[in-house]
């Protein structure tokens, strides 16, 4: 039986993919920073909570250790790297300390993690690794560039590392999600707030984001439409190299792609009511 760890699998996407992973007969371990909401996890499905947080080094090694202890000295078969969050606002006003912490789990926790776990696959000459990137990580947004920042350096990790493992026999996929129903834009306009405050330079320009983002999420896919995709990588015999979901997403990144800069650019504003 596949041993599967899912990190951020309490709420949204990672939790709706171990879920399913569960489900369908897999080994999985539910990574998590909060001990109640992996319980209450636990209690939904046939998993094995696992507390973890990407951010902090000390809790990556002992989750390494504990895995080591629970699968006998084996490890991982697939590790799926979904912990992460969105931080909107403009790159101005975004304070460092709040840009470092981002980064700290949506990329360099990312590495870490894998970094834990890979010694062993390469051994063993088998094993994956699942990123969950965005496919904000190929489409810039405004208020949004700290976040595609750090799905940009995913998306580039993933391809990296999926070079570097071939020769080991470890394979190395993106998921790259649209807008999912997930409480992401809930967040992400909530974290606004102090951006529409008169006194910010920024108000009249994030004033029209609220009807953008219900636009934008009307059509939004459910965190199944994801979680089917994250297990057809972290199981398909030869999973692609990326996976984008809903696949509609894929023409919007083509066109993009093949329209000038200063049009998309323009689109773009105006999507989001600037």
């Amino acid at each position: 039986m596949p041993v599967i760890l899912v990190t951020g699998a309490t709420s949204g996407i990672g939790r709706d993919a171990a879920l399913r992973l569960a489900r369908a007969g897999h080994r999985v371990l539910a990574g998590g920073r909060r001990p109640d909401a992996l319980a209450e996890l636990a209690r939904e499905g046939r998993l094995e909570p696992l507390l973890l947080d990407v951010a902090d080094a000390g809790s990556v090694e002992a989750a390494r250790l504990e895995v080591e202890r629970r699968t006998a000295g084996a490890g991982l078969d697939v590790l799926v790297n979904n912990a992460g969050y969105a931080l909107p606002g403009p790159l101005e006003a975004l304070t460092e300390a709040d840009l470092r912490a981002l980064f700290d789990t949506n990329v360099f926790g990312l590495l870490a993690v894998t970094r834990a776990f890979l010694p062993r696959m390469r051994e063993r000459g088998a094993g994956r690794v699942v990123n969950v990137g965005s496919v904000m990580g190929r489409v810039t947004m405004p208020l949004l560039g700290a976040y595609n920042a750090s799905k940009h350096a995913v998306a580039a990790l993933t391809d990296a590392l999926r070079m570097e493992l071939a020769p080991f026999g470890v394979r190395v996929v993106l998921v790259e999600p649209g807008a999912v129903r997930s409480g992401f834009a809930a967040r992400a306009l909530a974290g606004l707030a102090p951006y529409r405050d008169p006194g910010s330079p920024y108000a009249r320009a994030v004033a029209g984001t609220d009807a953008a983002w219900e636009r934008v999420y009307r059509f939004a896919a459910a965190p199944t439409a994801v979680s089917r995709a994250i297990e057809r990588a972290a199981t398909a015999p030869r999973p692609a190299a990326r996976y984008v979901v809903p696949t509609r997403y894929r023409l919007l990144l083509a066109a993009l792609s093949a329209t000038p800069r200063g049009v998309a650019d323009a689109a773009k504003r105006r999507v989001m009511g600037w």
